[in-house]
Parts: structure tokens; C-alpha cells; sequence
């Protein structure tokens, strides 16, 4: 299904993305397809968000389409078999409710609470059918969508991703105490940062199940994977940083390249945009690069053997998922009125958060 870049599929009018943040390599060579399931896999994530009282109900009505959480996620996992993609799409969309709560337990100084939810997020993911009716819908919601996710693969790629996503837990919590501080990182503590609050290696664990099969640690270790499952995740936490530079310099952000360049590098803003921008770009010429050595070692893999041929179709569409993530990113950015700052109240106070500390009452 190819779907032109139009906002929510309902105007024949693009989407004028600015100059600034305009990648004409991924408007020209990317091209952007959604996943068939998709308008059913909006409906569902919108239920399960009320269902599962991650967002009040007037939020959801109001915003939940527009933020496009499951846009981005229809665009990059092709392939997948429906139940598979509803459940990645549903954690997707709690990821994002998390990193909401966790904006504001640092802006409203809630260490307290933000501590005793780290916690609990870590025992969830640990025991998830233990965690199911929790009091924090947030716990109760990880519970839900991880004992989904753990039902497709053997418990090796289970273990992986608990032990994946407690290193993301725990780096969250290092942004928690940097932001509390105003310390801003440098270059390169960032970036070692981003590469774990991002999620770099959770996006690509969710590649496996998305192709029906788990990749043993010579193939998904081997370097030509490895390399193009890298470059793909830089490539959106990076454009992530250039499109809410403006939405994190609002809110008092410390965690972007963009600030860390001009703190520790001593760019001006101007320069530091411009510098992202050229990483962003690298990015993408060094990936079309390591996709050419993915697929050959996927041609590699296939040797005949039954085993072979299964790794060889897998990696396949491993890695033609790491390039439909660039053109998902791309768009996403672009249509989510997440990075519409400028059509916020408060630019510094997203209007789809409530600042409440939820699990407490």
C-alpha cells in the first residue's frame, strides 16, 4: 500500500515541510508505504489507550489521531502479521504516554514519584501478568502490550528485549537526574545516551517478530546488520533532535545534540542546526551504503539449506523495514502534532499531557 505524504490520508493538499527540516533524498529515494492493517490498527490503539486509561478520554478524542503514533509505526514494520503490529503499535503509543510523564515529573520536580514509577516499570517488565491490574495505568498498560509482544517469539528474544528495555528504563532515569541538575551533557555522553532514551535497540529487537523468526547473535551481531540496524536508529533520533530543537529549547531541554554542541562545542545555534543536519544527511548515504552490505549478507545466509533460506528471507525484511523507517520517521515529524509547537497554548506545555502525577491516588 503506498500512501502519499499527506496528513492522515483526508486532504490532497502535502504537507509543506520547512526548508530547514526538508530532506529531498527521502522525499525522492524513500518512498513511504503503510502497512494495510493500518486505518484498523488506529482504531484499536485508540481504544486500548482509553480502555487502558492512558490518556483521559477528551485527550484521546481530541488528539489521539492527530499525533499519528500509529502512522509511524504502520510505515516501518511491513510485513508484519496484524496481531504483531497492534501490539508494537500499542507499546509504541505507551512509550510516547511514558516519555510524556516523564517531561513532567521533571518540570513539576517529582522525584519521588518518578523513582517509585521507575520501579515498577522495571518489576512489569520482568513479570508482566502480575502487573496487569495495577493502580498506575502506566504499569498496567507495559504489562499489557510486553506480555503481548513476549507471546511471538521463544523466551531468548524475550529475555533480550526485557534486558534491552531495563537499559532504556535506566537511562531515562539519568536524563531524569541531568534535567533536575541542568546538566547538559557533551557531545559524545549524549549520544551514547540518546542511542539507549531512544530506544535504538528495542526498534530493532521488534524487526524479528515483525519477520516471524528470531535471528540468532551471529546474525544479528554480524557487522553489515548490525551497521544498517545503527545507522537507521541515528538517523531518527538525530532528525528527532532537529525537528524538537525549538518544542526542547521551550521547555528547558538539556538533552539534544543541538544543545550539547552549543554548550560543550561552542557552535551558535545556527551552526549546531546545521551541523545536526549534516549528520542527519550522512546518515542516509552511509546507510544506502550498509544496506547493499546487509542484503548481500542476506544473499550470504541463503545457502541452500532450509535453515538458510529462512535466516537469508529474514534479514530481507529486516533490513527493508530499516529503510521504511527513514521515510516514517521523516513524515512523522512532519504530520504528528507532537512537534507542532507552535500551535500550542504554552509552547513549553504540550496541550495532549495532563501534568498530574497518576498512580498515586
Amino acid at each position: 500500500m503506498f500512501v502519499p505524504a499527506f496528513p492522515h490520508s483526508t486532504t490532497s493538499t502535502a504537507i509543506a515541510v520547512p526548508p530547514s527540516l526538508a530532506l529531498p533524498v527521502i522525499e525522492a529515494a524513500f518512498p513511504r508505504e503503510l502497512h494495510p492493517y493500518w486505518p484498523r490498527l488506529q482504531e484499536k490503539t485508540r481504544t486500548w489507550l482509553l480502555e487502558k486509561r492512558l490518556m483521559p478520554a477528551d485527550k484521546v478524542e481530541e488528539y489521539a489521531d492527530g499525533l499519528c503514533y500509529t502512522d509511524l509505526m504502520a510505515g516501518y514494520y511491513l510485513g508484519a502479521p496484524d496481531e504483531v503490529l497492534q501490539a508494537i503499535a500499542d507499546y509504541s503509543a505507551w512509550f510516547f504516554v511514558w516519555d510524556d510523564r516523564h517531561d513532567r515529573d521533571i518540570v513539576h520536580r517529582r522525584p519521588a514519584e518518578w523513582r517509585r514509577l521507575r520501579f515498577r516499570l522495571h518489576a512489569a517488565l520482568d513479570a508482566p501478568e502480575k502487573h496487569l491490574h495495577h493502580k498506575d495505568s502506566l504499569v498496567a498498560g507495559l504489562a499489557d502490550s510486553v506480555a503481548r509482544l513476549y507471546s511471538f517469539l521463544p523466551g531468548t528474544w524475550n529475555a533480550r528485549f526485557a534486558r534491552h528495555f531495563h537499559e532504556v528504563i535506566e537511562a531515562y532515569d539519568r536524563e531524569f537526574q541531568n534535567r533536575i541538575e541542568g546538566i547538559i551533557p557533551t557531545v559524545e555522553e549524549y549520544l551514547a545516551l540518546r542511542r539507549l532514551t531512544f530506544a535504538h535497540w528495542i526498534w530493532t529487537d521488534l524487526l524479528e517478530p515483525s519477520a516471524g523468526v528470531e535471528l540468532p547473535d551471529s546474525v544479528r551481531k554480524h557487522p553489515a546488520f548490525r551497521r544498517a540496524a545503527l545507522l537507521s536508529q541515528e538517523f531518527a533520533a538525530w532528525y528527532n533532535d532537529l525537528c524538537s530543537l525549538p518544542k526542547e529549547i521551550a521547555g528547558a531541554e538539556v538533552h539534544n545534540l543541538g544543545i550539547s554542541l552549543v554548550k560543550h562545542e561552542g557552535l551558535t545555534l545556527e551552526e549546531a542546526v546545521a551541523e545536526v543536519r549534516r549528520r542527519v544527511e550522512e546518515c542516509i548515504s552511509e546507510f544506502v551504503a550498509a544496506e547493499r552490505e546487509a542484503l548481500r549478507f542476506a544473499d550470504d545466509l541463503a545457502d541452500g539449506t532450509v535453515r538458510g533460506k529462512e535466516l537469508g528471507a529474514a534479514v530481507r525484511a529486516c533490513v527493508a523495514n530499516m529503510r521504511n523507517w527513514f521515510s516514517s520517521v521523516y513524515w512523522f515529524h512532519h504530520e504528528s502534532g507532537r512537534y507542532m509547537v507552535d500551535s500550542w497554548d504554552d509552547r513549553s506545555t504540550p496541550p495532549y499531557v495532563t501534568n498530574e502525577a497518576a498512580g498515586e491516588k
